[in-house]
C-alpha cells in the first residue's frame, strides 16, 4: 500500500498538480492574449475591419497575470519542496500525466507555428512585422514550456535550475505587462479611452434614433429631447461629466453631434467605421461629427388604403 501511495502521489499531490497546471494554462493563455493585443496595437493589420478601443484593452489579461502568476509560482514551489523530501513523487502518475499533456500542447503549438510561417511564405502572403512577432511569441513561450517539462520528466531539474526558470518566467510576465502599459497606456489612460468609447457609442445611438425620427416625421428633430417620444429610447448624457451631448441642425437633411473627448483616436487601431455614413475618428477635445440623412433610406411611402 505504501508503494502505491508513492506512485500515485496521493490526494495532496493530485490537487497541487491540478492547481499548478490549471494556473499555468490560464496564465499562458492570458499572456498570449496580452502580447497579441500589444502587437496588434503597435503593428496593426491593414484591413477594412472595424477596431476601436475596446478590442485593445489589457485590463483582463494583466489582471489574470498579476493574480495567477504568484499562485503558479507558489504551487510549483510547494511541489518542488515535496519532491526534495520525497523524490519519487516527481514520477507520480498525476505529475507525469500533466507534464505529458503540457509537452503535447506546447509541442503542437510550436509545430503549428512553423507550419503557419511556411504556409504564408509558400502562399505568397505578406509576412508583416506583427505576424512575425506573434510567431516569435508563440515559439519562445511554447518552446520554453517544452524544454522545462522535458527536463522535469528526465529528472534534470534541481533547486538552482528551477530558480533560474522562475526568474525567466518572472522576466517574461513582468516585461510583457510593462510593454503593454508602454504601448497602450497606464490604467488612467485606459479609463479615459473607455470614456471616449462610451461617448462614441452614445452618439451612434443618437444617430440611429435620428434616422428613425426622420423616417416617421420626414424632418430632423429640433433637439435631442424630441427623440424621447420613442418608448424605446432614453436621452443619454456624458457618463464622464454628466453634461448633455450637443446636437445642431445644419440643414434640412444635415446635422452635427458633438462631444468632448479625452484622447485622440489612435489611428493605428481605429478605422473609419461607416456607421450610417459617419466616421467616428476624432481628435482630443470638443469635436462634432457631421451627418447627412439620405431620404432614399429613411423616407417611406405612406401605406396604401386597403380595399375590400
Amino acid at each position: 500500500m505504501e508503494t502505491q501511495t508513492k506512485v500515485s502521489g496521493g490526494a495532496k499531490d493530485f490537487f497541487l498538480n491540478l492547481g499548478a497546471f490549471v494556473s499555468l494554462y490560464i496564465l499562458v493563455g492570458n499572456l498570449f492574449s496580452l502580447l497579441f493585443t500589444i502587437i496588434d496595437t503597435a503593428y496593426p493589420k491593414i484591413s477594412d475591419s472595424y477596431n476601436y478601443y475596446g478590442s485593445s484593452s489589457l485590463s483582463w489579461p494583466v489582471s489574470a497575470l498579476v493574480v495567477l502568476f504568484p499562485i503558479f509560482i507558489f504551487l510549483m514551489w510547494l511541489l518542488a519542496k515535496s519532491y526534495a523530501v520525497e523524490p519519487e513523487k516527481q514520477h507520480s502518475i498525476t505529475h507525469r500525466w500533466f507534464a505529458y499533456i503540457t509537452l503535447f500542447l506546447s509541442g503542437a503549438i510550436v509545430v503549428g507555428d512553423l507550419i503557419t510561417v511556411i504556409y504564408y511564405f509558400i502562399d505568397g502572403q505578406e509576412l508583416t512585422a506583427g505576424f512575425l512577432l506573434k510567431v516569435l511569441v508563440l515559439l519562445i513561450i511554447s518552446s520554453s514550456l517544452f524544454m522545462y517539462f522535458i527536463s522535469d520528466l528526465m529528472g534534470k531539474l534541481n533547486t538552482n535550475s528551477r530558480m533560474v526558470w522562475r526568474f525567466v518566467a518572472f522576466f517574461i510576465v513582468v516585461g510583457s505587462i510593462a510593454w503593454g502599459f508602454a504601448v497602450l497606456g497606464s490604467p488612467k489612460i485606459q479609463r479615459l479611452y473607455k470614456y471616449d468609447e462610451q461617448k462614441v457609442n452614445d452618439l451612434q445611438s443618437f444617430q440611429s434614433e435620428i434616422g428613425v425620427y426622420f423616417s416617421t416625421n420626414n424632418s430632423l428633430p429640433d433637439s435631442l429631447e424630441s427623440l424621447e417620444t420613442s418608448k424605446h429610447f432614453s436621452l443619454k448624457k456624458d457618463s464622464q461629466d454628466g453634461k448633455p451631448y450637443e446636437y445642431k441642425k445644419t440643414g434640412k437633411l444635415s446635422y452635427e453631434l458633438c462631444a468632448e473627448f479625452n484622447k485622440a483616436s489612435n489611428d493605428k487601431i481605429s478605422k473609419a467605421y461607416p456607421y450610417g455614413g459617419a466616421l467616428w475618428i476624432h481628435p482630443a477635445g470638443r469635436y462634432c461629427f457631421s451627418e447627412t440623412i439620405n431620404p432614399n433610406i429613411y423616407s417611406y411611402p405612406k401605406a396604401m388604403p386597403i380595399s375590400y
